[in-house]
């Protein structure tokens, strides 16, 4: 039998290390990245705390990204939750085709139980037009062509990416994807803020661009165990 100090000290210890376990698992953290991360460590990465990844793959239907391969199975190869990400470019072609596109270079989904749905990135136009010449009722068609032709090929809705400042900019604050598409919002602050109409609640958040792991720092709301049920659908 231990003496009463060796098992008092027993216990504290086993307590202070009960908050980062169950952290992590109430929490889980995570990154997305592209081709401007072409060489990741990943088992630093892992090491450093990382459950999940989003991998750029395409940008309208010319782009792929050179890295997508390697980082995938890098990230395979330490046993991430791993998904891709389509860069949205509405002016270019329609959502249908850039959902093709995507589905044929990285964005495919199976209920292997590690493969996040694809995410569409909506975010302001690199350049010209912020929301790419199309009216807040056009956006909203083009989003709802690209989702539900995601939908159709892989019985997943895809993720959707964005800011509530885009959001309501170009969409006009729509709220018609709320209850089908899972929110990734982006807002570099202490908390997530106001979310786009048509969203109760967030299911991922971008915090930060840069941090403990390469590319954007993000965050899972919820455990780990939901992390898997939203992989395997």
């Amino acid at each position: 039998m231990k003496p009463i100090l060796a098992i008092t000290a027993s216990l504290l210890s086993l307590t202070q290390a009960l908050p980062s376990t169950l952290e992590q698992r109430a929490q889980p953290k995570g990154l997305d990245v592209s081709g401007y991360q072409p060489n990741i460590n990943w088992s630093s990465v892992k090491a450093n705390g990382a459950f999940f990844v989003y991998i750029k793959a395409t940008e309208g239907t010319t782009y792929q990204n050179p890295s997508f391969s390697s980082q995938y199975s890098g990230a395979t190869s330490v046993a991430l939750v791993r998904g891709g990400y389509h860069f949205a470019r509405p002016s270019s072609s329609s959502g249908a085709a850039q959902a093709t596109y995507f589905l044929a270079h990285g964005g495919g989904w199976s209920a292997d139980g590690r493969t996040l749905p694809g995410m569409l990135d909506l975010e302001y136009a690199p350049s010209g037009n912020t929301c790419y010449g199309l009216t807040p009722a056009a956006m909203v068609s083009w989003v709802r062509d690209f989702s539900d032709t995601y939908h159709a090929k892989t019985g997943r809705y895809p993720v959707i990416y964005t800011t509530t400042d885009w959001w309501k900019t170009c969409t006009g604050n729509s709220a018609a994807f709320g209850a089908t598409n899972p929110l990734f919002i982006a807002r570099y602050a202490s908390a997530v803020g106001t979310l786009p109409a048509g969203w109760n609640y967030h299911t991922f958040w971008q915090f930060a661009d840069s941090g403990v792991f390469p590319g954007d720092q993000d965050v899972f709301n919820g455990d780990l165990t939901g992390l898997k049920r939203l992989a395997s659908g």
